[in-house]
């Protein structure tokens, strides 16, 4: 299957954030809301111009996980899910996030490998990089992950290219991974930036509303 042209879809983007068993973070999965400040239903509510309107996309948000069934996420919440991986559509842009007290099984790696090979862009925020490593999808690209960790994680997996960045966009332009935490915000504005931004666009003018953050992906003085 062909993969999609996010600037150009010709239909809904799928857009799915893939949760594992155990508990997954709260802050890992947040940024996906920069794609809702993207679309149509939610132009309705701006007043902005036509002009900018009319770049506004068509985005079906699916919370997945292996059975469909509730998800557990941090502060003690608990998240009904849209799909199990049965009903999940093929994904055109996948976001996944650290989660904890679990270990994937074949089934829920077999997923992350298939929803790689569909998608146009495959975000992990945070230590949510760890699963697609277990999978096998980051072999021979560029990553990142949280500073905690990032020295084992290169000692065990040298057979990816890892960097201390904010985050870093692979080569490929589908491949991204980010730092801990916050720095998914980091990641997320940069994919946005790179696939629908530009001087004058939607993009550019929901980013300063929302009051994205501006950092360099250069970490300096910490995290």
């Amino acid at each position: 299957m062909a993969k999609i042209d996010l600037r150009n879809p010709g239909r809904p983007i799928h857009a799915g954030i893939i949760l594992m068993g155990g508990v997954t973070e709260i802050l890992d999965t947040a940024p996906i809301d920069l794609l809702h400040g993207l679309t149509k239903s939610f132009m309705e509510q701006l007043p902005l111009p036509d002009e900018l309107k009319k770049q506004a996309i068509d985005v079906d948000f699916h919370w997945v996980n292996e059975k469909g069934t509730p998800a557990s996420m941090t502060s003690g919440i608990t998240l009904q899910t849209t799909d199990s991986f049965e009903t999940c559509p093929p994904l055109d842009i996948v976001l996944m996030g650290a989660h904890w007290g679990h270990t994937p099984n074949e089934t829920e790696l077999a997923f992350v490998r298939k929803s790689y090979q569909d998608c146009s862009a495959y975000l992990s925020i945070c230590g949510g990089m760890m699963v697609p490593l277990m999978a096998g999808t980051l072999k021979g690209k560029t990553c990142t992950g949280p500073l905690p960790v990032l020295a084992q994680v290169k000692n065990d997996n040298p057979e990816v290219n890892w960097v201390e960045k904010r985050y870093v966009m692979d080569s490929d332009g589908k491949t991204w991974t980010s730092g801990a935490l916050l720095n998914g915000l980091d990641l997320m504005k940069a994919f946005v930036e790179h696939t629908w931004g530009g001087p004058g666009s939607l993009a550019e003018q929901v980013i300063g509303i929302g009051g994205w953050p501006v950092r360099s992906v250069e970490y300096r003085g910490g995290q």
